[in-house]
């Protein structure tokens, strides 16, 4: 795949983005033009009116829409980023950023948030803090004499992941009615809560962590090889591998804390943007991030405005998600593996 295609490629992502974006901030109940959108937001920015616009655009505009839009943009961001790090890191186009337990310590942090508040009274950092344990303990149980075997780790992290499930199951089972109904419905995954705060925070980790991975990409391109190969090339895959899943499953938890469990995004999007940008994940790894972008978007664009009442995000991307992972595997298997 050429030099020009990429770039290409990398272009139309990003106009995917933007276009995205802006069709986010226009739908919805109550209509605003892209004018006053605008207008709202050079506002905001330069504290310059350029227009009449009501009070009420402006907290839908500023306070609900906006912040939703780009914590979409950063969740979409993350999970696919971290989604194509475990791909090459594991040299597996099936696993995906929860594969390791982040999903399932995450639910268990937040049921145990719910459940006894008392105790643990910051719902997103106790989730945070349980999905990065569930990783290090799948990586503890899966190193032996310093070696770290793909398939150990992967058969830990299931293990790990069963546990933290039950601990979920647990929490269930002592909730009360509206307990167990958050429960749920933080599970299904949503940002139906989105803030300028959660915005920034998961910007803070998930920008760095991107730019760490594009700047690395050679090293996974490295990884994808073998072990052997990556030492004879002058890699230590051990080290290189534990900084990669580090970095990913740091945006991954950040972004389970935050919006819940979204499904498939970590899954699919290393598979779509493999399609369009070739395997090389120098190229690959910001693709993702774009198009993971874009996915999550439309997605929550299509949750919040299909009925009256707002559809769990996780639903909606496992519905569109799964049925285009099957056609993916079917017609075009050769070009997801990278052959």
């Amino acid at each position: 795949m050429g030099f020009k295609r990429r770039i290409s490629g990398i272009i139309i992502l990003l106009i995917l983005v933007v276009g995205a974006s802006v069709l986010s901030l226009i739908a919805g109940e109550y209509d605003v033009s892209f004018r006053g959108i605008f207008g709202i937001i050079y506002f905001k920015l330069t504290g310059t009116n350029m227009g009449d616009f009501s009070q009420i655009h402006e907290i839908i505009i500023w306070r609900l829409r906006l912040p939703r839009v780009l914590l979409a943009i950063s969740a979409g961001l993350s999970l696919g980023v971290a989604g194509t790090a475990y791909q090459g890191c594991f040299r597996n186009p099936l696993v995906e950023p929860y594969i390791l337990g982040v999903s399932s310590g995450a639910a268990a942090g937040a049921a145990l948030s719910m459940v006894f508040p008392q105790v643990f009274p910051q719902g997103q950092l106790t989730a945070f803090l349980m999905a990065l344990a569930a990783v290090f303990i799948s990586y503890s149980l899966a190193t032996v004499r310093g070696q770290t075997p793909s398939i150990a780790l992967v058969l830990s992290g299931i293990v790990i992941g069963a546990l933290f499930s039950a601990l979920v199951g647990i929490m269930k089972y002592l909730a009360a009615d509206s307990q167990l109904r958050e429960i749920t419905f933080w599970m299904m995954g949503g940002l139906y809560y989105a803030t300028w705060d959660d915005v920034q925070l998961n910007m803070a980790v998930g920008l760095p962590v991107l730019a760490f991975l594009i700047y690395n990409g050679w090293k996974l391109n490295i990884l994808t090889l073998g072990d052997e190969e990556a030492k004879s090339l002058g890699l230590n895959p051990q080290i290189s591998r534990l900084v990669i899943v580090i970095a990913a499953t740091l945006a991954a938890a950040f972004c389970v804390s935050t919006c819940g469990i979204i499904a498939w995004v970590g899954l699919m999007i290393p598979h779509a943007a493999r399609l369009i940008l070739g395997p090389d994940h120098r190229w690959l790894v910001p693709g993702s991030a774009l198009l993971g972008a874009v996915y999550l978007l439309v997605c929550d664009t299509i949750a919040r405005t299909l009925t009256s009442a707002e559809i769990p995000l996780g639903i909606v991307t496992s519905i569109i998600g799964a049925p285009y992972l099957v056609w993916l595997l079917k017609v075009r298997g050769r070009a997801i593996y990278g052959h």
